[in-house]
């Protein structure tokens, strides 16, 4: 892979009502925050080692708390910037701005809740990104897992109906409007519901959840 290229990982801290709130209408704050930290293992153990990692956390004063949860279980150096305020579109606009500027050349971000992802799956995102300006993949919510970008513009971000089915095909708008070539990837599923996290969880069993620290919520 070639020094150019940046992995995004968008994360929260994982205490008890801030993470996976759709979950935890059914199975109560607790259980949520745990199942968010088994599919957010699942998610690290499929990071590619030699692609550097930038983890892009929430809330923004959070970094001590999400170093000590997730450093233990990544393969690779990894570095910490907080995601800033705004909604998810201004956030990721700015990510992917910021590891433009530190020198990146083709810039993947992902969420934490897909757990079938490989690193070859991550690998032949960037390699597509040698050929096309974005990648997307979708999720059948209408979401997506994946987004990846070769060059920076907010305008991917703009005016997209966050959390609904129109995600996805309103970002291919955005890059239609912008005239970037871009290519699908195969559709994955992410857990935000009960039925979608029933449907994970048997695969999960031999996933720990790494650490857990929430001081605050102790």
């Amino acid at each position: 892979m070639s020094t150019g290229d940046r992995l995004l990982l968008f994360v929260k801290r994982p205490r008890p009502g801030e993470v996976k709130t759709r979950l935890a209408a059914d199975l109560g704050p607790e259980a949520a925050a745990d199942a968010y930290r088994r599919l957010t293992a699942a998610v690290l153990r499929a990071l590619p080692r030699e692609i550097p990692l930038r983890i892009c956390f929430a809330p923004d004063e959070a970094q001590a708390e999400v170093e000590t949860w997730l450093s233990p279980s990544l393969a690779q150096p990894a570095t910490y910037h907080p995601q800033g305020g705004g909604d998810l579109g201004v956030r990721l606009a700015g990510a992917f701005a910021a590891a433009f500027e530190a020198g990146a050349e083709r810039v993947v971000v992902l969420g934490s809740d897909c757990i079938d992802l490989t690193a070859d799956l991550l690998r032949g995102a960037f390699a597509a990104l040698q050929e096309v300006d974005a990648v997307l993949g979708p999720s059948p919510d209408g979401g997506y897992y994946l987004l990846g970008l070769r060059r920076p513009s907010p305008r991917v971000f703009a005016g997209i109906a966050w959390s609904t089915e129109r995600v996805a095909a309103q970002t291919l708008e955005r890059l239609a409007e912008l005239g970037w070539s871009h290519r699908l990837l195969p559709a994955r599923t992410d857990v935000d519901t009960l039925a979608e996290w029933r449907e994970v969880e048997p695969r999960l069993s031999e996933v720990s959840p790494g650490p857990c620290s929430h001081p605050a919520a102790n």
